[in-house]
């Protein structure tokens, strides 16, 4: 069995390993990290042999660790993404490259028909009739966007919501609220088959599937990372932030908010944001949290778009595509029956 970790901003990580009696007895770790000393490559190899296949990412890391003396420099890597790359293996695992990605550029569309279409398509990928896509959204109207968990009343300003024509509509993934304003935002999601992070935890997930854009802006001159668990962040500020649902059928559905520019001051109005969450990252104001990508790039949006379909698609390839009449139509009636109900938008008050 083999399985592949390409460490974020890190070295790539293989695992090959053979299974006897649902336990690893052998392995073997390579890849283009450093390692000192030299001897520490058996090391690796010799702590994991003997557990069973079913054990998870800590509790490998755990042996990994007591199987390494303390001195041993592990440069480019960690043991946790050694961990990983040997999960992936008996998992059955696939890379990027493994698929042929579709690619969803289209017209604006409201904001309920956005929530309604990434349920859909990421359903879709899970049962296999549709391949693994990248689609870029376009806003129709202005939009404050809820995570699947967030109450309605601390984190949205309804009256400032209403007098600014700002549509409120939740998510099915998690994370926290987003404002946007057409042309103001660029935003996107993929819809993976769960194998693509197969023995991965939630939080190397996210960094590992926006790993791409973080070069991609790189490119563009930005000097950008990933902040735990789920911010793309600068020196000049936090450009964006993304959310993950895994879909039980076979799906990861990661999408993605990137601030192009903004209405501070509306952003502002409409948005509770507590005092809590503002001290956790280290900023006195919503407004300092975001810094936009026009003023990082000065780029337009569409050039910063084209960037990263380019980016995605001299990486992994990609081919056109477009949302199907079925796919419309299922994400129809998933407006009517729950994007647009009462009981869906207050789940949580």
């Amino acid at each position: 069995m083999h399985g592949d970790y390409k460490v974020p901003d890190g070295k790539l990580v293989s695992a090959d390993v053979e299974v006897v009696d649902q336990r690893l007895s052998r392995v073997r770790i390579s890849g283009d990290f450093f390692l000192e000393p030299d001897e520490a490559l058996e090391d690796l190899n010799r702590s994991i042999q003997g557990a069973s296949v079913t054990a998870d990412t800590e509790t490998l890391t755990g042996m990994i660790r007591q199987g390494l003396d303390p001195d041993t420099r592990l440069v480019g890597f960690t043991v946790e993404s050694v961990a990983v790359a040997v999960r992936r293996a008996v998992t059955g695992s696939t890379g990027w490259l493994d698929h042929e990605w579709r690619m969803v550029r289209e017209q604006a569309r409201s904001p309920l028909m956005h929530m309604a279409l990434d349920q859909v398509l990421a359903e879709e990928v899970a049962a296999g009739t549709r391949p693994p896509t990248l689609r870029f959204w376009e806003w129709a109207a202005p939009s404050v966007i809820i995570g699947s968990f967030q109450s309605v009343r601390n984190e949205v300003d309804m009256p400032s919501a209403e007098r600014y024509g700002v549509e409120v509509v939740r998510r099915i993934t998690g994370g926290g609220a987003m404002f946007v304003e057409p042309g103001n935002t660029v935003t996107y999601s993929l819809y993976a088959p769960s194998s693509l992070v197969a023995g991965m935890s939630f939080a190397a997930s996210y960094a590992f599937l926006d790993d791409w854009v973080l070069q991609v802006l790189r490119e563009l001159g930005l000097n950008v990372w990933y902040q735990p668990l789920n911010d793309i962040t600068s020196d000049g500020g936090k450009i964006g932030g993304a959310a993950q649902k895994r879909v039980a059928a076979g799906s990861v559905l990661h999408h993605v908010t990137m601030s192009y520019d903004v209405d501070a001051e509306k952003l502002g109005q409409v948005l509770r944001v507590g005092g809590v969450k503002l001290s956790d990252k280290g900023v006195g104001s919503v407004v300092k949290r975001v810094d936009p990508l026009r003023r990082q790039t000065g780029l337009e949006r569409q050039v910063v778009i084209d960037r990263l379909v380019g980016g995605f698609g001299a990486r992994y390839g990609l081919v056109e595509d477009r949302i199907t009449e079925d796919e419309q139509r299922r994400a129809e009636e998933l407006i009517s029956e729950k994007f647009a109900t009462e009981e869906w938008l207050h789940r949580v008050p």
